[in-house]
């Protein structure tokens, strides 16, 4: 997944997710420089790793630290090319009229100034094409009592994940985030053993039924540093097993005994092809994932409305992909074509719900009923029957993908149905990892911004968008490609991804971290292929 011969650097590395971090990115071939604190082994921690990474020790919430490590960069690399902030105090659980401002200031001089300063410096190093990954927290999104000062500093960084992402894409930099929920690290092992969190009650608040490895977190942030990652910008990943999905009173999960194998160690791989739906997988982002999978040794079914298309597709990928037939808003279509692939699998390991139709120009005051309700009946209800039926055929392990969109969180005008539909697939995502991940199935959501498929070919060349204000709109600068979808489908579908349940991934190019008024870039008049 990773670019061989990157300079990486981890901070926070001595720690749980630190040392994860560190392995993975070391095992992928990358020279890791190690920094965290004097006195936590950072240094012996790199030489352990093996020849070529080291360690560093650094206070990243001292400026004076933070420029003397990244001026031990330029005289050994030269360059850098990755940064994950991971370094952070975590909550001390004080109370709010008991908790002091050197506290607070503190908290927020590690967990927020301590960030920016490093990702400052590393910017300044970097080429395009480099990567810089904030590890945040649920505590960012959600409240909490009694974290305050660490809770706030976690929404700032994902703040400043946003706005460094939108001003640094025209480097070539981007920058994402990962918001763990509850971690076995020895930070919560801390905070159990002095009696400052209840973790059997916290298994059974989240809808997988136990904690995160750090290596799920390590896994998320490593391919949001990758190529395969290379439209992502802005994004906030949340590694929470369900945890914001479920919001009613009660638990999420029965009462587990004892600690669960799955929060200790990374089961082995499952072995064998996998087998994945596709839905309107005939042409544009559906024919890359079909063919994305296809290439990492997966059976596909390519569904589509459009037999031929569909048959198509299918003898493109070779055997022993098959292309079905189906359409998506008729109830009895979807129920065949789910039957014809038990008849010849017996089982679905993944369903990308992908199959859509985009919202026509026309003014609220003019769209009928029977508009929004063909739409929803493709978009969102089509999207929930095949979920439906696939869920019938699935065993612990499956994966169900939604397609969503931008417009799940910033709908147009007058794309009213378009929009609501795309909210509702969002929803549709996290109601069932609401339900279903107590049963080890796991729900995303894939949110691709403005991607060149020859559907939207076929507007530009119309003239009825303007394209070029939409590249200005866009921080990167320029409309992503279908297989920057089907990259991340094929991660969230993947054991990397075990951990996440019920999150949205958004594939814009940074769209939906751009609040300022105005372009957000020069704009790039040059077009990316398209898939055929």
């Amino acid at each position: 997944m990773a670019a061989k011969d990157r300079i990486v650097i981890v901070t926070g590395a001595a720690g749980g997710i630190g040392r994860a971090l560190v392995d993975v990115l070391a095992r992928d071939g990358d020279t890791v420089v190690a920094v965290d604190l004097p006195g936590t082994g950072v240094v012996e921690l790199a030489q352990k790793v093996g020849t070529g990474h080291i360690g560093i020790e650094c206070d990243v919430a001292r400026e004076g630290d933070v420029k003397a490590l990244f001026a031990m960069i330029d005289e050994r690399f030269g360059r850098l090319d990755v940064l994950v902030n991971n370094a952070a105090m975590g909550p001390t659980m004080t109370p709010t009229v008991d908790t002091s401002v050197d506290l607070f200031r503190r908290t927020l001089s590690v967990n927020l100034i301590g960030p920016f300063m490093m990702a400052r410096e590393a910017a300044r190093r970097m080429r395009a094409g480099s990567a810089i990954v904030n590890i945040a927290s649920l505590a960012g999104i959600l409240g909490n009592p009694r974290r305050n000062a660490y809770s706030a500093s976690k929404a700032g960084l994902i703040s400043f994940t946003k706005s460094l992402a939108c001003e640094w894409a025209s480097r070539g930099i981007r920058v994402c985030a990962v918001a763990p929920g509850y971690v076995r690290t020895p930070m919560v092992e801390e905070l159990e053993r002095t009696g400052k969190a209840d973790i059997p009650a916290v298994r059974r608040r989240v809808p997988m039924g136990r904690m995160c490895r750090p290596d799920e977190i390590a896994s998320a942030a490593r391919f949001l540093a990758s190529s395969q990652a290379r439209y992502i910008t802005g994004s906030v990943l949340a590694v929470d097993g369900g945890w914001m999905s479920f919001n009613q009173p009660g638990e999420a999960h029965p009462p587990v005994d004892g600690t669960p194998a799955a929060e200790l160690g990374r089961p082995g791989p499952s072995g064998g092809s996998r087998v994945v739906v596709v839905t309107g997988g005939a042409e544009g982002i559906g024919a890359a994932i079909s063919y994305r999978f296809a290439r990492g040794g997966d059976i596909v079914v390519v569904a589509d409305r459009n037999p031929a298309g569909a048959l198509a597709q299918a003898e493109k990928l070779g055997a022993p992909h098959v292309g079905l037939v189906v359409d998506v808003a008729d109830e009895a279509s979807v129920v065949a074509m789910f039957g014809e692939v038990a008849r010849r699998f017996g089982r679905i390991d993944i369903l990308v719900n992908n199959a859509a139709v985009a919202d026509t120009f026309t003014p609220a005051l003019e769209q009928t009923p029977e508009h929004i309700e063909r739409l929803l009946d493709i978009n969102l209800t089509g999207a929930f029957v095949c979920a439906r039926e696939a869920l019938k055929l699935m065993k612990p392990g499956g994966v169900v993908l939604n397609l969503g969109s931008i417009n799940t969180f910033l709908p147009f005008a007058p794309r009213h149905a378009y929009g609501a539909s795309k909210a509702g697939i969002d929803i549709l995502t996290r109601c069932m990892a609401a339900e279903l991940g107590p049963k080890g199935l796991r729900f995303a959501t894939v949110a691709p911004g403005y991607i060149r498929t020859p559907g939207v070919a076929a507007l530009e060349t119309s003239g009825k968008v303007d394209f070029g204000a939409i590249r200005r709109r866009i921080p990167m600068g320029d409309l992503g490609r279908p297989d920057d979808i089907a990259d991340a489908a094929h991660f969230l579908a993947s054991d990397d991804a075990s951990y996440i349940n019920g999150a949205i991934l958004y594939v814009d190019g940074g769209w939906t971290s751009f609040g300022n008024a105005g372009f957000a870039s020069a704009g790039n008049d040059e077009t990316t292929d398209a898939v055929e």
